[in-house]
């Protein structure tokens, strides 16, 4: 469509529209999975609704149909996103949270480094994005099968959905096999004690996003934590564009993103769990404003090998901050508002990742005061961290007065752990 010369502004623009879609998806999704409908149907939803928008985007006939279908596209691949993560959150033990979501995180950057692979063998972007559309359609065939994908036990219990639950935590019961005697007579207690509370037929309670806003230590720690993620989101191409002069070919600095990212989420799961959430967190921070503000004010002066440095080191923190923000938040947020408010926290870091494209045009004078702005940013984004709690080792909060009973514990303080522990707190 001769996006170049005076249409050249078309292609940023499409590149925001399809994050500024992630962003809408987010928060979309989030109030789908604590509403009514639950974790599983909004992640099937979503991941049936991105088929026949990928194939809209790729049998687009002009720019318009392209801009809108990205839009939709991006909506959708985020409500999948975020519903399988909270869901995935949500079945694992406190010791294992970091480590199942930094797996996860593994095999999207293992995605990432296949990419241009199949870019290179499809050649074609219309043919690129039916490949992409098929993979998501072999996905939703597969996950549409029940047995893949429970709904989230404890979403259930916490919104009172006790005859659902009890279903569920029986097939998970039965799809582990036999256990020992002590586990057998655990499982056969809890499914008596959930029968015998449902037969009351209490009402189920579904919370909106708005009840937040009414809160202070979880609307504090929501605050905080979006602040940090839009933060660690757009700051990364500023480290991006010192980078690109320095590196031989155009698309190294794909494989540079996506080295770093993989390298930040190594780096939180073998730190996150043994430091605490919080002080990773501000670690990190730290030195994405470091490596800002030093890039900020002495690229001139310093020798490339130094920018080069500066640079690869932004970059990782800022990935880290981006990933263990959302991460943090997914565990101090309660579980009857949990869909929602990460949601919002993903969202923000779609924002700051949808600003980095419009200052990528050429000649463009905003870089300078992109980069002003979010190196001020990281600096308060420190000041503020130290307000958080510290989530490691600790149950899921489940209610919002869970949720506001948090504190803000010394910084290398370490709260007891609370390992195995059950579904439905004593």
């Amino acid at each position: 469509w001769d996006l170049v010369c005076a249409s050249r502004w078309k292609v940023p623009l499409e590149q925001t529209t399809h994050l500024l879609g992630w962003t809408l998806g987010s928060v979309a999704a989030g109030l789908a999975c604590d509403s009514r409908f639950g974790r599983r149907p909004a992640f099937v939803v979503s991941l049936v609704l991105a088929v026949p928008l990928g194939l809209g985007v790729a049998l687009a006939a002009d720019y318009v149909m392209v801009l809108v279908a990205r839009l939709l596209f991006g909506a959708a691949l985020a409500g999948a996103f975020l519903s399988l993560y909270v869901a995935r959150l949500e079945l694992c033990d406190p010791p294992h949270r970091l480590g199942v979501t930094m797996v996860a995180g593994f095999f999207w950057i293992a995605g990432e480094l296949l990419l241009p692979g199949l870019a290179v063998l499809c050649r074609d972007w219309r043919v690129l994005q039916g490949a992409v559309t098929m993979i998501l359609a072999l996905l939703a065939a597969c996950w549409w099968c029940p047995a893949l994908l429970l709904e989230s036990p404890r979403w259930l219990l916490a919104t009172r959905q006790l005859e659902r639950a009890r279903k569920t935590l029986q097939a998970l019961a039965e799809s582990s096999g036999p256990g020992s005697d002590d586990s057998s007579c655990h499982q056969e207690s809890l499914l008596t004690e959930l029968e015998s509370l449902s037969e009351g037929s209490p009402q189920p309670r579904y919370h909106a996003v708005c009840e937040i806003f009414g809160t202070r230590v979880i609307w504090k720690n929501s605050v905080i934590l979006g602040f940090a993620a839009f933060i660690g989101s757009g700051i990364r191409h500023c480290f991006t564009r010192n980078l690109a002069p320095h590196l031989p070919r155009f698309f190294s600095s794909y494989f540079v993103l996506v080295g770093t990212e993989a390298a930040a989420c190594f780096f939180v799961c073998l730190t996150a769990e043994r430091f605490g959430r919080r002080a990773i967190l501000l670690l990190c921070t730290v030195l994405t404003g470091i490596s800002s503000l030093l890039l900020l004010a002495l690229t001139q002066y310093l020798l490339d090998l130094i920018v080069l440095t500066l640079s690869v080191v932004g970059i990782t923190a800022s990935h880290a901050v981006t990933m263990l923000s959302i991460f943090f938040a997914s565990e101090v947020l309660p579980t009857v508002v949990r869909g929602a408010g990460l949601g919002l926290v993903v969202g923000a870091s779609f924002v700051g990742k949808a600003a980095a494209p419009i200052t990528a045009i050429p000649n463009s004078r905003g870089f300078f005061l992109h980069h002003v702005v979010f190196a001020s940013f990281a600096i308060l984004a420190v000041l503020s961290i130290m307000l958080l709690p510290e989530s490691q080792g600790r149950s899921l909060p489940q209610s919002l007065q869970d949720g506001e009973s948090q504190r803000r514990p010394p910084l290398f303080h370490r709260p007891p752990r609370e390992d195995h522990l059950p579904l439905l707190a004593p």
